[in-house]
């Protein structure tokens, strides 16, 4: 497997799980992301399947309709990913000091 298709399956794995977790539809998330309202769903499944990569411009649209970090779709490692999505959540104070712990 080359490093091209284990980017594509962990973009596509990230994807659908926070989709689902955001309780959207794959059309629903397409639309909010800016993609035509009928071609959103099957675009949304090419991108959960791996079928096509979204180019960056509508993965930064899908971040932020999805309140996720675009770093979140790339990281190869899963702790890193869980890392990013409670980062988002702090408080600057709370960054602050975990940064003068590292």
């Amino acid at each position: 497997m080359n490093e091209l298709t284990t980017h594509n399956q962990i973009f596509s794995r990230r994807l659908k799980e926070v989709r689902l977790a955001k309780g959207l539809s794959q059309k629903r998330l397409g639309i909010l992301a800016g993609i035509d309202e009928f071609v959103a769903s099957t675009r949304i499944n090419r991108y959960e399947k791996g079928v096509h990569q979204a180019n960056i411009e509508v993965v930064q649209q899908l971040s932020a309709v999805l309140e996720v970090p675009l770093a979140y779709f790339y990281t190869e490692d899963d702790d890193l990913a869980s890392l990013l999505m409670s980062w988002i959540k702090m408080d600057a104070e709370k960054k602050k000091r975990i940064l003068a712990m590292m």
